[in-house]
């Protein structure tokens, strides 16, 4: 077949919320950009991640906020509607149609090639549309890999024939499976336990350590946990599964401790680097690995190719992939304009974002926020550090937001500079407290200037004030 020949400044592979802002970028500083996308435009986190997981957890949330404060507790006389709330997830993926999306492209003048796009040596792409059709596009600049990450599927044998969900299909489910075991507690475990719990299902979740969210304070797994097994949801740690198989319509997963059995299983122990069929061994890279990538997110020893997002392994979050793609644009435009990149002056807080900085937050309830280090990790570092905790309910603005609000702030100072290296709140509604916490590890403000910065009364941000108080002593 005839392989149709095109050039642009700028290919993007992977039009998920990093390629769209790569692209967008490069287009916005002069430079023409190709987005080449085979499934729906908007990606992960529009489709099957963050938008329909929140939504999911959305209702489960308010609900649990209105029961704790009385006067609104005794208006809720029902329980939550599940066909609403999941044509509420319906609505917030655009009913898996991006082309809402793809209108958002073309207006901001992107190109778009829909097919599957492999590497083909240097600068070069060849795009295969369903039909067969073919495309190479040739970069006059650069190629920027932002196909991100997938589902990891542990080697347990049995597994590959259960016919067992992964995060996509936790997510975009039609209806709450009677029983369903999540293999793995971490964010994503620990999320769809919450929510397919309370929209009806028997939940067990099989964690192979020794606490859930294993990556964050222990405080926070501990609460996860016990909130879990309240709700009803069957919580075992140090259970290895061995073996997995299907008993007529039964999931069957084997651990030492016995058999679980459910009707569906939801696979969640991490991701892997989706770069196993884009012609990363045309370039000299290897298939399946996670891109190597300087400041810039230029890929090491590849001048004109840039890894951005998921891809990388740096961090495999959406605001992070976003954050790269202002990076990796900036650079991009700058060497087509043969102009030379000096990261000396923002290279280093790229790396405090990238490894020691990032945010994120577990929408579970309680729900879990966090930045920078974490004691442990403060520990594996050599660094000398101080754990400081409060009880966020014994503020004024939790003990008035829910009665009987239960949460742990814990703070990780750094005794020799006296800036805070990470932080974790635990606890409803906490998510919101995150962006200052992000702004003062970030900005390394020191203790004694964050004494100045007063939290309004009465609100659970006030948890700050104690915080500072009781490392003072």
């Amino acid at each position: 077949m005839d392989i149709e020949e095109r050039s642009c400044d700028v290919v993007v592979l992977g039009a998920g919320s990093t390629g769209e802002n790569v692209a967008d970028i490069v287009v916005r500083g002069g430079l023409s950009a190709v987005l080449v996308e085979p499934e729906l435009v908007g990606g992960e986190c529009s489709y099957w991640a963050c938008m329909p997981s929140k939504a999911l957890l959305r209702g489960t949330e308010v609900l649990a906020e209105a029961r704790s404060v009385p006067g609104a507790a005794e208006a809720v006389t029902g329980e939550q509607d599940v066909p609403s709330t999941l044509a509420r997830r319906d609505s917030f993926t655009s009913h898996w149609n991006d082309s809402g999306q793809v209108e958002w492209v073309r207006s901001a003048g992107i190109d778009l090639l829909r097919g599957t796009g492999r590497l083909d040596g240097e600068r070069t792409v060849v795009v295969t549309a369903e039909d067969g059709t073919r495309i190479r596009l040739t970069a006059r600049h650069a190629v920027a890999v932002c196909t991100g990450s997938t589902s990891a599927t542990p080697p347990i044998d049995g597994l590959a024939g259960v016919g067992a969900w992964g995060p996509r299909e936790a997510t975009s489910a039609k209806e709450a499976p009677a029983r369903l075991l999540v293999l793995g507690g971490g964010y994503v475990g620990c999320e769809m336990a919450t929510a397919w719990q309370a929209l009806g299902s028997q939940v067990t979740v099989l964690e192979r350590g020794g606490r859930l969210l294993p990556r964050a304070e222990p405080q926070a797994g501990d609460a996860v946990a016990e909130s879990l097994r309240r709700s009803s949801v069957a919580v075992r740690l140090d259970a290895e599964v061995t073996a997995a198989r299907r008993d007529g319509t039964e999931a069957v997963l084997t651990t030492a401790d016995g058999e679980f059995r459910g009707d569906e299983v939801l696979v969640a122990v991490g991701r892997s680097a989706r770069t196993t069929d884009i012609g990363a061994d045309t370039v000299g890279l290897e298939p399946g690995e996670y891109l190597a990538v300087d400041a810039t997110l230029r890929v090491e020893g590849v001048p004109w190719l840039y890894g951005v997002g998921d891809v990388n392994g740096r961090r495999l979050l959406t605001h992070m992939g976003k954050y790269q793609a202002r990076q990796a644009g900036a650079a991009i435009v700058a060497r087509a304009r043969g102009e030379q990149v000096d990261t000396s002056a923002w290279s280093p807080f790229v790396d405090t974002a990238d490894e020691v900085a990032t945010p994120s937050v577990v929408f579970t309830d309680p729900q879990v926020a966090s930045v920078g280090r974490t004691a442990a990790e403060a520990e594996e570092a050599g660094l000398p550090h101080r754990v400081v905790e409060y009880p966020i309910g014994s503020v004024a603005g939790a003990a008035l937001f829910a009665d009987g609000y239960t949460g742990t702030a814990i703070a990780v100072v750094d005794t020799e500079r006296e800036v805070l290296l990470g932080v974790t709140f635990v606890g409803p509604a906490v998510a919101e407290l995150l962006h200052a916490a992000t702004i003062a590890v970030v900005g390394e403000v020191p203790i004694a200037r964050l004494w100045h910065a007063v939290p309004a009364y009465p609100t659970i941000s006030e948890v700050w004030l104690r915080l500072l108080e009781t490392y003072r002593g």
